[in-house]
């Protein structure tokens, strides 16, 4: 079995048998991987916290005969310590790591999901007046970096200007004469303020919070969009709305 180093951040991590936990990386130049850390549940174990969720790690791993390798060694390059102590953070953060273990492939290389997501947490370590816009705006890079980008200026089936109606399973903002029966309404302000966020740097996303009922608005349109189009129900979208600035 070859031996290979790679840096990564964890996603998640499940208990197996007494002792080990399966942990899922999400890494720079191998894709997503998943791997067994043997001996991590145990006080003696040579990994202690470094495999944990929402860590940036450098490993080596021993690629396995089945799905699953196996790690061997674990050394931390960041820890987001920031992150884990606050609520709204840690929300955000969730969002991010959901999202990328549902769209990356285990074993296919992609640079700009990682660095994506390496960006994303960075951004919430520094304390953003409001870590979910940082946590919606990268949902909609990610979105558009798997291709789904929703349409937010124009109509997404013929191009008209100034689109009033909305629809997941259509792109995105649609004109009254393309609109299918799902589509719903939708004002200037909310898709302004989606666009704004898709355009936005990541670490200038959560420098102030929008007015309450355009983000009342716009939240709804942004997670049905993501949860349609990565054909996933995703569990932390309903934390982070909670975790939202009032």
């Amino acid at each position: 079995m070859p031996l290979y180093k790679e840096q990564g951040v964890v996603l998640r991590a499940v208990k197996l048998g007494e002792a080990d936990k399966i942990i899922t990386v999400m890494t720079q130049g191998s894709g997503k991987v998943r791997a067994v850390a043997k001996g991590i549940r145990k006080t003696t174990s040579r990994f202690g916290a470094r495999l944990e969720p929402l860590t940036h790690v450098s490993l080596m791993v021993y690629r396995g005969r089945s799905s699953l390798d196996t790690v061997s060694q674990a050394e931390i390059i960041g820890s987001f310590r920031a992150i884990r102590g606050d609520l709204g953070l840690f929300a955000a953060a969730e969002t991010m790591l959901e999202a990328v273990d549902k769209v990356a492939e285990e074993h296919e290389r992609n640079v700009r999901l990682f660095l994506l997501l390496l960006g994303g947490l960075r951004a919430l370590d520094t304390g953003p007046a409001d870590p979910a816009a940082v946590a919606e705006s990268f949902l909609l890079k990610l979105l558009s970096l798997s291709g789904f980008h929703p349409s937010l200026r124009a109509c997404a089936v013929c191009g008209r200007p100034d689109p009033s109606l909305f629809s997941s399973g259509q792109g995105g903002a649609v004109c009254a004469s393309c609109a299918e029966l799902d589509a719903g309404p939708v004002s200037a302000e909310a898709l302004a303020y989606l666009a704004g966020l898709a355009g936005s740097d990541l670490l200038k996303a959560g420098a102030s919070a929008p007015d309450p009922q355009i983000r009342r608005e716009a939240r709804p349109l942004l997670f049905g969009f993501a949860e349609y189009h990565l054909e996933r129900r995703m569990k932390s979208l309903p934390i982070l709305a909670r975790s939202l600035v009032p």
